[in-house]
């Protein structure tokens, strides 16, 4: 956890609306067989009043394409448009991490996978002095993050048991689960809720909450979000929550 001075300012409303925009175009782009505007809401968490104007803008622009109710890239980026098939995972993220970003202003990253580890693919830092810092590349055990116990809870079951066979869990915090039988209690609340939750297991003095995504019916990562615990409380730990649920929603949704 950092307490140094926060690299990025609050945006303004003009800033604001500007990254709105880009975050539009970065996720229909990533997004290259449509979206309907209703998922473009959802996964950005911009009001729908705000997200009809801008459509509506890029529309005329050309720089989005209208098909009934699903807008595709358009061919005002054909000079900037990658071809599909090199449309990265990261790229498909990394604007619904930077909206989950802007909306609760605490750090935000989407999370992948790496054998029995976690690493951080894409991560936007709090413009908060107190918050919690990961940069990208960072890995961690699974079992210490909320990201990574709500990927422990979207394997399938033979390789869950693999996993408690060939790893040893070390204990990085007092409240840091370990145990076989602790985890599996997790697990079996993280499915039945739809989301993970870790309070000060892996740094003392940070929450954290976290939902897998899915795509084809594998788990690919999952996004996360690290709160320090004196911010901590139920009325943001809701809408967190709510946001996270529907930001692994967009990349399962779009496939």
């Amino acid at each position: 956890m950092a307490s140094s001075p926060p690299s990025t300012p609050a945006p303004s409303t003009n800033v604001k609306s500007a990254m709105r925009t880009l975050d539009i175009i970065e996720y229909v782009v990533a997004h290259g067989t449509g979206v309907v505007a209703q998922d473009i809401a959802g996964a950005l968490a911009i009001p729908v009043s705000s997200l009809s104007y801008l459509l509506s803008t890029l529309a005329e622009r050309e720089y989005l394409l209208r098909e009934g109710r699903r807008y595709l890239p358009g061919p005002g980026l054909d000079r900037l448009r990658a071809p599909s098939a090199t449309v990265t995972l990261t790229s498909r993220v990394g604007p619904v991490v930077r909206a989950l970003r802007a909306e609760v202003d605490e750090t935000v990253s989407f999370m992948m996978r790496k054998g029995w580890e976690i690493e951080a693919i894409v991560t936007e830092a709090s413009a908060q002095a107190l918050r919690y810092a990961i940069d990208p590349g960072h890995q961690k055990p699974l079992h210490c993050l909320a990201a990574g116990k709500a990927i422990l809870a979207a394997l399938p079951d033979a390789e869950l048991r693999q996993y408690f066979t060939r790893t040893e869990r070390v204990r990085f915090a007092p409240a840091t689960l370990t145990s076989e039988r602790e985890l599996r209690a997790a697990i079996t609340q993280i499915r039945a809720q739809g989301y993970a939750e870790a309070r000060e297991e892996d740094t003392a003095g940070i929450c954290g909450l976290a939902c897998a995504a899915m795509i084809g019916g594998e788990v690919v990562g999952a996004f996360a979000v690290a709160v320090p615990a004196v911010r901590y409380d139920e009325p943001l730990k809701a809408k967190v929550v709510e946001l996270l649920k529907r930001a692994a929603a967009s990349v399962f949704s779009a496939d």
